[in-house]
């Protein structure tokens, strides 16, 4: 067996994991937060996901990715773009830095660019290391389907403790009936509600499912818009700028200004500095939670 194949990389989509951890630990209405009234209840669930996550999959490197505000190349593109989200609530906004300092703390890498989300971050570093590894992304995410290939697996968290839906290509053809391109194409007929775009007025999920079932791509429909119905056809030919603006906005970019070597990821946790960090936030019942996993031993002489 090379190299290579021993390699496992988990990508952490660091976002939708906060947010999954926030509202699955506020709904009660109780919210953690340390003795001088900072919350900490999505941090804390992160940390329990993101153990989780690193148990199950037992990956020999780990990255974090973040989006870098609501500003990007997609609300460039449409102004409208993601526009129906309100404002996030109060408790979770000064978790945002906070999640980022724990993980930094525990030594794991975080990654993010302004301009772009953290999706293209993932995708372009899944782009980048599975040539000589096997990638994780872990989500809640099914935009991220189009990632999947044979070497980068879409890990999509499900309700409940330890519960995931694994996708590979076969998965993904099995339980979609979709290609990982198809997923895109799919988002440019149908839109994204969630992110607020479009799509061809008129056309939703199944209408859209059975066009790229039956004509493999966009292009493809296109090529046979004579053989479609005339209310199909005519929704198109109305819509046919935002139906390539929609796949353009549903596709995760690779070629993000990011990058990521392979030695500056290696799982392994600077323990004395993360069990600080939990201390400090009033975690102590999860400082256990860090035995067993490699130790990055700290450098006196490194430069700080």
């Amino acid at each position: 067996m090379s190299e290579s194949t021993n390699r496992k990389v988990l990508l952490v989509d660091g976002m939708a994991i906060l947010f999954r951890a926030f509202y699955a630990t506020s709904y009660t209405g109780y919210i953690r937060k340390t003795k001088a009234g900072l919350p900490t209840n999505a941090v804390y669930g992160f940390i329990q996901y993101f153990f989780d996550a690193i148990n199950t999959f037992k990956p020999t490197h780990v990255v974090c990715c973040w989006d870098m505000g609501s500003k990007t190349f997609r609300t460039e593109q449409f102004a409208d773009y993601k526009g129906n989200r309100g404002e996030a609530p109060l408790e979770l906004i000064p978790q945002f830095d906070l999640v980022k300092e724990v993980t930094e703390a525990m030594g794991i890498q975080n990654i993010g660019v302004v301009g772009f989300e953290a999706d293209d971050c993932l995708g372009t570093l899944a782009s980048q290391l599975s040539t000589d590894s096997e990638v994780f992304i872990l989500t809640g995410d099914h935009d991220m389907l189009q990632l999947v290939s044979e070497t980068v697996k879409v890990v999509i968290m499900k309700k409940g403790k330890l519960n995931y839906a694994v996708y590979d290509p076969a998965v993904l053809l099995e339980e979609k009936q979709l290609t990982p391109p198809q997923v895109i194409d799919l988002k440019g007929f149908m839109g994204d509600t969630s992110d607020n775009y479009p799509g061809v007025k008129g056309i939703g999920e199944k209408t859209a499912l059975k066009l790229i079932q039956e004509y493999q791509s966009i292009e493809g429909v296109l090529l046979n818009l004579e053989k479609l119905p005339k209310g199909v056809r005519s929704k198109i030919e109305a819509d046919l700028d935002m139906l390539h603006l929609s796949r353009d906005l549903a596709t995760i970019r690779i070629n993000a200004p990011v990058s990521c070597e392979l030695h500056t990821c290696t799982w392994h946790i600077t323990k004395e500095i993360a069990a600080q960090k939990f201390e400090e936030l009033e975690f102590g019942a999860l400082v256990k939670i860090l035995d067993g996993h490699p130790v990055r031993e700290l450098d006196p002489f490194a430069a700080v």
